[in-house]
């Protein structure tokens, strides 16, 4: 991410935390004034690119956000500035390139980062569309709608997490909703006191307020990186005489059992969250087209172990889930009775019944994975490199060990070419074929690339053809049908790709990639650092 101006961007990297501007929070009656030094005007171009085009408001850390033009790219940008520059924007520029180098559908873009001294601005993406705070405030959102918010935020979050960072300020002032009901998560601003489990407890938050209306603040475990102005505006969750607050079913009826106590034990202090990862894929699991086919028979719970749970604060809610379990299990049996009194004499009897139910077939229920997602080892061999438009000699298929042996100092390098970002006009792409060497439930493959700007896709497939160019050009024509999820473009330097299918198998994944960063004047070239697997 270039510096069109001032000291190089690269000082600004230290610090390891996310920092963006929401869409447009505008600053209360406790905010910092903002300095009206050079203040600029609408039609002054920045750095001989940005265009400012409306000044929208003043936001609670007191700097000033301008929707404006990338005159080159002829895009919509908000430019945030920030008066001075110099050491007192320092915080504010490290955490944009932080935020730079963590792509996701789900997070704001982040494209340029300025210092001038006398004012500092960062330029990101516009989001025309509104906070998740604005939503609600026209009336709470149905179960669906809210499931699928908080999935596009777990997702945001497990990216950031990925990185080693955290965002640290997830409220429903920085989740926006853009006009084409794309979520994203913005204004990261963590600071020491954030964790990994704060940004998954804030998940709870986020669903809380989204079937509420209310937030339900210490519950949430959101510190004082927060826009004071997200939180102190927002109705306050309804208690009882403790303090303790009330579950979304007794808020509201027609919040489903399963979702309630998944809220609730996102919020519940005595009670161990999961990771981002695996929290993203049980509300991807949730936020299907067929709400019915989870029956509303209970809640998560994200475990592997065989031990009972901890003791709950308030049993009341895990006395009816017992209740509702036992239910279950005696319609099933008098089901099974009832089938087998009506069977023909001649019929062969069924076998037993499996108890857990997972995988079984005749039970209209989808098969669950058990056990909790993880990294998958990898070894070298997993690993080859799929050239099929080389020039013969297989001279760049070599290295592919590299980006799968936890260095993340090294890594497979493609060859520079000139001229073009494709490859030179030479090739279709290049790839990396994993093969898992068993079919496994996946959650997300991670990429670390080299350098920001390339353009990639993974995709799946089931044969293996040999190490040749022949079977390269196969393996193309076949897997390329198969995408999973849609390509990353222009990319940063992490890629997250998380749109399996929770009912699917896969074992063999091609990372295809189509276009390359610039990595010298008039020449392109990335390297591959890691690949990370996530699964079962």
């Amino acid at each position: 991410m270039p510096s069109s101006a001032g000291p190089s961007i690269d000082k600004f990297t230290e610090g390891g935390r996310v920092t963006q501007v929401g869409e447009g929070q505008e600053a209360d009656g406790s905010a910092p004034p903002v300095m009206t030094f050079g203040t600029p005007a609408v039609g002054e171009v920045l750095a001989e690119r940005y265009e400012l085009a409306e000044h929208i408001n003043d936001d609670s850390a007191g700097r000033q956000v301008w929707r404006g033009v990338d005159v080159v790219l002829r895009r919509p940008v908000a430019v945030v500035l920030r008066y001075p520059g110099g050491d007192s924007a320092k915080e504010m520029l490290q955490g944009a390139v932080a935020a730079s180098r963590v792509i996701h559908p789900n997070l704001v873009g982040v494209y340029d980062a300025i210092d001038e001294e006398d004012r500092a601005y960062v330029v990101r993406e516009w989001v025309n569309g509104r906070s998740l705070r604005e939503l609600v405030a026209e009336g709470v959102l149905d179960p669906a709608r809210a499931t699928s918010i908080a999935h596009a935020v777990a997702g945001a979050i497990a990216a950031v997490h990925t990185t080693g960072m955290v965002h640290g300020n997830i409220h429903p002032g920085t989740v926006m909703v853009d006009s084409d009901g794309r979520v994203v998560l913005a204004d990261g601003r963590s600071d020491g006191a954030d964790t990994p489990e704060t940004d998954v407890r804030a998940v709870g938050g986020i669903l809380y307020f989204a079937l509420t209306g209310r937030w339900p603040h210490a519950e949430a475990s959101l510190t004082s990186g927060s826009s004071g102005r997200g939180r102190s505006a927002l109705a306050d969750a309804v208690r009882d005489g403790s303090g303790a607050i009330a579950a979304p079913r007794q808020v509201r009826a027609g919040v489903p059992t399963y979702l309630d106590d998944l809220t609730m034990d996102l919020l519940d202090s005595e009670l161990a969250v999961p990771a981002s990862d695996v929290l993203a894929a049980e509300l991807a699991r949730l936020d299907a087209p067929a709400e019915e086919q989870y029956l509303d028979t209970g809640p998560l719970r994200f475990t592997t172990s065989t031990e009972a749970m901890p003791p709950p604060v308030s049993g009341g809610r895990k006395l009816i889930i017992g209740i509702a379990s036992l239910l279950v299990i005696a319609l099933v049996g008098l089901f099974l009775g009832v089938q087998a009194l009506n069977s023909d004499d001649d019929q062969p009897t069924a076998g037993p019944t499996p108890t857990s139910g997972a995988g079984d077939p005749s039970s209209g229920a989808p098969a669950q994975p058990v056990g909790k997602p993880e990294k998958i080892s990898l070894s070298g061999t997993q690993v080859r490199i799929i050239d099929p438009d080389g020039d013969g000699s297989r001279s760049e298929v070599r290295g592919a060990e590299k980006t799968v042996d936890g260095d993340t100092n090294e890594g497979w390098y493609t060859e520079s070419y000139r001229g073009r970002s494709n490859f030179g006009n030479l090739k279709r792409g290049m790839g990396i074929l994993i093969d898992l060497q068993q079919p496994r439930t996946l959650n997300s493959v991670q990429v670390l690339l080299s350098a920001r700007g390339a353009t990639a896709q993974l995709f799946t497939g089931t044969v293996n053809p040999p190490a040749t160019q022949a079977g390269d050009k196969q393996l193309v024509s076949t897997y390329l049908k198969n995408p999973v999820g849609v390509p990353f473009e222009n990319a940063g330097s992490t890629m997250d790709f998380s749109a399996f299918d929770p009912d699917a198998k896969y074992q063999y994944l091609l990372l295809w990639i189509t276009d390359l960063p610039l990595d010298e004047p008039g020449r392109y070239k990335i390297g591959v650092q890691e690949i990370t697997v996530i699964g079962l």
